[in-house]
């Protein structure tokens, strides 16, 4: 009867919360800030935006308001819909114009120091019972709360891009944050019309840890010259069902943020060789090849859009020509080979982040589909494909290259 109660009461916070939220700070206004900002807006909030260049913001209301008038033009929103979100966020040139906040959400560099000053500011300006939240997708959330007066108020709220369209959101207390403020804001985020799951407070998070061999594995492979960039894509598009491959994603994220985030794991999880960043993107990085946003990165955008190849028959279908048909054969023998690489990879992943409980079954289920639109969950995966098959895989690999990077969760043998 006592555990009634007390849920009841904690049900009641959580509601609270939820009504109490009404001025949202937004600190930053680059692609993500103004996003979560539409988010907000949406939701009916108050919005107060804020960038050290002002130049950026106004940019990025002019971009929003091309948005909204699109998703007029397709019926998506009315024109009384558009007018409300715009009119729900207004610029700041200070960050003394978040006094009045219950809530701000940190969206600039990722960079600790950089976040921390700003976060010190801010305890200046707003009040004791306002939270505080990093859109960080890499950085540790107590190492940020842990230079602050008041830690217990300070969360991770990871959205993911675009924020207005994806609809996964990490939740990440930190070991100094109060009890019950995960569940509040996994509540608030539900209320926007997100999917909020919660996370430890792990290097990557849920999405970022797990999905690193998706690049980091695909880097391999062509490193070594056992397939180009294309038919990695391919097989991952055409086996996998993925929506986009490795290649055309990390092009779209941008090879540097891409590149930054795995090193941070790296280092994070000091340089777990299963994290290893790659010298082929380091020096893509280096070379200011980044992708979509600087025209060229593994693909070349610079004269047109690229539209993913399709290969122009499905494994086993016949060609015309016997020569074709050879070179079909030998590609669907690599195409399955990259594909079962990456995906082992994946999975053991996964199962490691359930032995440790970095979240539940559920949520890292729902992360990698939500998140990064994996076709299923990575669990569920292993099941189909088969555990003992992922775990041969990795021995395969493990004996071959002698690297720590391929062994195995302690976990993955227990679910053969």
């Amino acid at each position: 009867m006592q555990e009634s109660s007390t849920n009841m009461g904690e049900e009641s916070q959580i509601s609270n919360l939820k009504s109490q939220i009404t001025k949202v700070g937004i600190i930053g206004s680059g692609t993500m800030g103004i996003g979560i900002a539409q988010v907000a807006a949406t939701a009916g909030c108050e919005v107060f935006l804020y960038d050290a260049n002002s130049a950026q913001t106004e940019k990025s209301l002019v971009n929003l308001q091309t948005t909204l008038d699109k998703l007029v033009a397709k019926d998506k929103i009315s024109a009384q819909k558009s007018q409300e979100i715009f009119g729900n966020i207004r610029s700041c040139t200070e960050l003394s114009g978040f006094k009045d906040c219950n809530l701000v959400i940190e969206a600039i560099i990722e960079n600790k120091e950089i976040k921390t000053k700003v976060f010190q500011q801010l305890e200046e300006i707003v009040s004791e019972d306002c939270i505080i939240s990093s859109n960080t997708s890499s950085i540790s959330i107590t190492s940020l709360q842990a230079e602050l007066k008041n830690p217990g108020r300070f969360i991770g709220i990871h959205f993911f891009n675009p924020a207005p369209l994806m609809p996964l959101v990490e939740v990440i207390p930190g070991l100094l944050t109060k009890d019950n403020l995960a569940q509040e804001i996994y509540a608030l985020m539900e209320s926007w019309s997100k999917t909020p799951v919660i996370a430890k407070d792990v290097p990557g998070f849920i999405v970022n840890r797990i999905a690193r061999p998706f690049y980091g594995e695909a880097l391999r492979i062509v490193e070594e010259n056992i397939a180009t960039p294309e038919q990695v894509d391919d097989a991952m598009r055409s086996l996998g069902n993925f929506k986009m491959g490795p290649f055309e994603l990390m092009d779209l994220i941008g090879i540097d943020v891409n590149f930054s985030v795995t090193k941070t794991v790296y280092q994070d999880y000091f340089y777990d060789p299963k994290y290893k960043p790659s010298l082929l993107q380091q020096r893509m990085n280096e070379a200011k090849l980044l992708g979509r946003k600087t025209g060229k990165g593994f693909y070349d955008y610079s004269a047109q859009s690229r539209e993913p190849s399709v290969r122009s028959q499905e494994p086993g279908a016949e060609s015309q020509e016997p020569g074709a048909r050879i070179q079909d054969l030998k590609d669907d023998k690599l195409y399955e080979e990259i594909f079962l690489r990456i995906i082992s990879m994946l999975i053991n992943e996964a199962v490691e982040a359930k032995r440790l409980g970095i979240a539940s079954d559920e949520d890292l289920e729902m992360a990698m589909q939500k998140g990064v639109n994996y076709p299923k969950g990575l669990l569920a995966w292993g099941k189909e494909i088969g555990f003992e098959t992922v775990s041969t895989t990795l021995q395969d690999l493990y004996s071959e290259y002698q690297e720590e990077r391929y062994r195995q969760s302690p976990l993955l043998r227990k679910l053969i």
